[in-house]
């Protein structure tokens, strides 16, 4: 099994000086705004990956 995947960067302000959060998984904080989140993974959507047309939009 892999690691799970960390937050490039804080969805609040954008800076990367991100560590994990004391409170659990997923729990993240930026020193940065001094703000904490959490991410959460949902799961998979019923309708799966629907492909555009193919060529795109013609001029």
């Amino acid at each position: 099994m892999s690691e799970r995947a960390a937050p490039f960067y804080c969805p609040y302000c954008g800076d990367e000086d991100l560590f994990p959060h004391e409170t659990g998984h997923g729990a993240w904080e930026c020193r940065a705004c001094n703000r904490a989140f959490q991410l959460k993974y949902l799961g998979l959507l019923a309708r799966g990956v629907q492909s555009g047309p193919a060529g795109g939009d013609e001029i």
